[in-house]
């Protein structure tokens, strides 16, 4: 790993700093790094970098970095770590918004982490077309776009058999004011551009 100049990445990234404190709505600069994010989190084990070391890189300001690492994508946003800092982090909000910033900047993702992004989009398109999840219908769409045609295949058949899934998806009265919601909030991103 190459040696990072901390003075320059700081002078250089404090918009970014002062970036995610604003769009996440965190106090990110009161982290002092006790560590118990990384200690209570389900996820860690299979992070490149835990939780609490994420938050370290964006008060140092190293903004590429943070943006290519797999930790942001692999946060399951359980607020694990949110419940237990005693300085009122939202961690979980702060991955959130790392990894918005990392989809508009086009950071190549690796397999893993892209993955789950693919996941997030399925799950947030049915969100939009029908105005609440469509479980079959979105998995199937994962699997297309993942080309993984059979994943879980035998459990999707065994609660579809149960009637735990349905087979065409329930539209949500207010779908319409759903999927306005998105509309507005892309307008809004493209504002922030």
């Amino acid at each position: 790993m190459p040696a990072i100049n901390l003075t320059a990445s700081l002078n250089d990234n404090f918009d970014f700093i002062m970036h995610v404190s604003k769009e996440s709505g965190q106090p990110v600069e009161q982290c002092y790094q006790c560590g118990k994010c990384t200690a209570g989190c389900p996820i860690a084990f299979a992070m490149d970098f835990s939780p609490h070391r994420v938050l370290r890189m964006v008060q140092l300001g190293l903004k590429e970095r943070v943006l290519q690492s797999q930790a942001i994508w692999l946060c399951a946003c359980c607020s694990t770590c949110t419940s237990r800092c005693p300085r009122n982090v939202d961690l979980a909000q702060v991955m959130d918004c790392l990894r918005g910033l990392a989809r508009r900047e086009g950071i190549p993702l690796e397999d893993r982490a892209r993955d789950i992004a693919m996941f997030y989009d399925c799950f947030l398109n049915t969100v939009k077309d029908n105005g609440k999840l469509y479980e079959l219908g979105m998995m199937l769409n994962y699997n297309l776009k993942t080309r993984q045609f059979f994943k879980n295949a035998d459990t999707g058949l065994a609660m579809f058999t149960r009637s735990k899934i349905k087979f065409l998806p329930a539209k949500n009265k207010n779908h319409r004011d759903v999927r306005q919601i998105f509309q507005r909030v892309k307008e809004l991103e493209e504002k922030t551009k």
